[in-house]
């Protein structure tokens, strides 16, 4: 990755310290790979206080990070590491709770090869949701900025819509989670105005860096709250099976619209950093709109219909009056 940076033009010394950022976040990757289905399989059976998890994590982070990064000499590859490890503790206090708790007993299957009848199907969505992700320039953007912001999709508000629940609950969920969402970033994103001045120091003691981060402070708390729409409505999407649907619109919106108008900003109008950041809002912020729209248009009775014929397709009523399967 060093050098890739290198060839596009970043700096050397930049590029070789990216390169070894994300060397040491390679054990977090992995972590990932355990950690995101563990989250989706809590939030489909409603287990929120499965989540306590993710706050006990962000707590030792703190305070890890801090050692890492300023007491052990990493500096910034502590950080990484320090994400890594919290990652994992994530990990293990769900995988923990999942095999000894009583909420889990129901939906917890022994590991057999009968998961490999329900691949093709599970490769049908996944291909077209990850192509969806991939085709997003938005989380890149916020890689390489000083300020990291993460934004959870809300798969929460898929299950009602793969349960085949009534259009009354569907909409009751995604306005509930809607308020929820923007409500935690719009109080994120003023906390984050009001200390812009002295937020810097959290990266640097370094002027020029506080400085910057000064400046690109209101493009961040403005993307933080196009980030939480966003957030909701691509769950919407990936919940309702319409993953190439979303691939084409982060298509159309980051590829003809937030590129195109991020390069033009930085580079010829002389904007740099602040250029890239509107240009790449500018492209979230025509996703939104897209998913606004279709989202707003969509039949959602007819949603919960097929939801509930996609339920029952192949299962038949036993002879007993039980539920049984063909």
């Amino acid at each position: 990755m060093g050098k890739i940076l290198t060839f596009i033009g970043q700096d050397p010394l930049i590029s070789r310290e990216a390169g070894k950022f994300l060397l040491w976040l390679v054990p977090a990757l992995l972590a990932c790979a355990f950690l995101h289905p563990l989250v989706r399989y809590f939030q489909t059976q409603s287990l929120t206080t499965a989540m306590i998890s993710s706050f006990a994590s962000l707590c030792f982070h703190v305070l890890l990070c801090w050692l890492l990064v300023f007491r052990s000499g990493l500096h910034n590859l502590g950080a990484a590491l320090a994400t890594g490890i919290s990652y994992w503790l994530n990990m293990i206090i769900l995988m923990l709770y999942m095999r000894f708790s009583t909420a889990s007993t129901k939906t917890r299957a022994p590991i057999s090869l009968e998961f490999l009848q329900g691949i093709p199907e599970f490769f049908r969505f996944a291909v077209p949701s990850a192509v969806m992700i991939w085709t997003s320039v938005e989380p890149l953007a916020r890689n390489i900025s000083l300020i990291r912001v993460y934004f959870d999709d809300i798969d929460a508000v898929h299950n009602p819509f793969r349960c085949g629940s009534s259009r009354k609950a569907a909409h009751t969920a995604v306005y509930a989670v809607t308020l929820i969402v923007v409500s935690e970033n719009d109080v994120g994103s003023t906390i984050l105005f009001a200390t812009r001045k002295v937020f810097g120091y959290t990266f640097s003691n370094e002027n020029e860096v506080i400085d910057y981060v000064t400046g690109m402070s209101p493009l961040v708390c403005l993307s933080v709250i196009i980030g939480s729409l966003q957030g909701i409505l691509s769950g919407v999407a990936r919940g309702c099976g319409w993953q190439h649907i979303g691939a084409y619109i982060n298509l159309g919106a980051y590829y003809l619209c937030g590129i195109p108008v991020a390069v033009t900003l930085a580079f010829y109008v002389g904007l740099r950093g602040v250029g890239l950041w509107i240009g790449i809002q500018s492209g979230a912020f025509v996703q939104t709109l897209m998913l606004i729209i279709i989202t707003s248009c969509t039949n959602w009775e007819q949603q919960a219909s097929k939801a509930r014929e996609r339920i029952f397709q192949g299962i038949l009523p036993g002879n007993d009056g039980t539920i049984a399967d063909v």
